[in-house]
């Protein structure tokens, strides 16, 4: 049996951005930390693979400069019920990855500054004993005073040690189809596309387009995202997700091709439920990403900040409870964050959706302040409820 410190399960942006935080505030852990991944990388990753400028901070903080492949997004087309479409062009919106290649990054990242990382190696057991956790593999088993569950929506670490809620769950189709079978110009207008139409027909979500390489070559990634209590069917959700394929196509849905259509679990943030437990804390998805647009990505890095400052504290005072995680990430800007967007689920995916949608809808400058405040720009993400409310009554009363 191999002790170590830390044992991170899960290699995404939550396990290696853990990894990378902690040996940048503790470099002695380097030996210490050990990252493992079911997987090998590159390996397929079902995602959008959205960056929000708030990530590109993220990155900037543990000096990683993106240079995977991507594609810029500076305008957006979201269309709101009842039927009308709300145009921005802000700027900077985003960056598309394939995420095989920026999880792969961010893992090299990590190995380079310490970390051990053992690829190929899917946990079978953990078991609770005497002042740790024992992490059993199919290839060895490690002894570890602190286990990082960075394993995901269907988080092994979370069901077996802290505590499951299935109903959290939402669920999201997406396939990529290459740009020359469209007649969708989002891509050279550098254009993500959200469709929020079939709220009124009972979907809590919403469907997108955004522009994608695939092997360098232009594709355009189509999707569907839902929460786990919607009344549509997964047969319903396809059919849906195929009409609006039928739009980019400019055919009528009988004649599309035959498309592979990849489902994953996202697992959203929830006020009040544990994220941790003696030895255990949890990090990225498997705590919960941002319930309202299943984004991950950023909060997935933030989440990874908070959990190296508890573990190097832990490990400074030998008491690893972590009584206190769930409490702090609760009050961190991005756990009030996360909060509000829960909440704001109710309202925009509820039966006042048309209401709010129609609110939203109604001032560019409320827009502009809701983009930067999702999208961590201008320092609007960490700014009061009340400051961001008196600026949104603000925006409304000036239209």
């Amino acid at each position: 049996m191999h002790a170590r410190d830390v044992v991170i399960i899960g290699s995404g942006p939550a396990g290696s951005g853990t990894a990378l935080h902690l040996l940048k505030r503790e470099p002695a852990l380097a030996g210490e930390l050990l990252i493992l991944e079911k997987a090998r990388h590159p390996r397929e990753r079902v995602c959008a693979g959205g960056l929000i400028p708030h990530t590109l901070h993220c990155l900037e903080e543990l000096e990683i400069p993106l240079t995977v492949s991507h594609v810029r997004v500076d305008r957006a087309q979201v269309r709101v019920p009842p039927n009308r479409t709300v145009w921005c062009a802000d700027g900077g919106m985003c960056r598309v990855v394939r995420r095989d290649a920026f999880d792969y990054m961010l893992v090299q990242a990590a190995r380079a500054r310490g970390a051990e990382v053992r690829e190929g190696e899917k946990v079978l057991e953990l078991v609770r004993e005497g002042e740790g956790i024992r992490v059993v593999t199919e290839k060895d088993t490690y002894r570890a005073r602190v286990v990082v569950g960075a394993d995901g929506s269907g988080s092994r670490v979370r069901r077996q040690l802290v505590g499951d809620d299935p109903s959290a769950v939402a669920k999201a189709l997406m396939c990529d189809i290459p740009l020359e079978r469209t007649i969708w110009n989002g891509f050279q207008e550098r254009r993500y596309d959200f469709n929020f139409l079939p709220v009124s027909h009972g979907l809590r979500g919403y469907l997108w387009a955004f522009p994608c390489l695939v092997e360098g070559v232009p594709h355009v990634n189509v999707g569907i995202y839902s929460l786990s209590n919607t009344c549509l069917t997964r047969a319903e959700l396809q059919r849906l997700l195929r009409h609006e394929l039928a739009c980019l196509s400019g055919l009528v849905p009988a004649r599309l091709p035959s498309l592979r259509f990849r489902g994953f679990p996202i697992y959203g943030y929830r006020p009040g439920r544990r994220l941790a437990a003696p030895h255990v804390v949890l990090v990225g998805d498997a705590a919960g990403a941002e319930p309202l647009m299943g984004e991950g990505i950023s909060f997935a890095l933030e989440y990874g900040k908070v959990a190296a400052r508890t573990i190097q504290d832990a490990l400074w005072r030998r008491r690893f409870e972590f009584a206190e995680y769930t409490e702090t990430i609760a009050q961190s800007w991005f756990g009030k964050k996360l909060a509000r967007l829960y909440f704001a689920t109710r309202l925009f995916y509820g039966t006042t959706a048309r209401l709010w949608f129609a609110l939203a809808a109604r001032s560019h400058r409320l827009q502009a302040i809701g983009l930067k405040w999702y999208n961590g720009v201008d320092g609007w993400h960490q700014r009061s409820g009340w400051a961001a409310l008196r600026a949104v009554l603000f925006a409304s009363c000036r239209g």
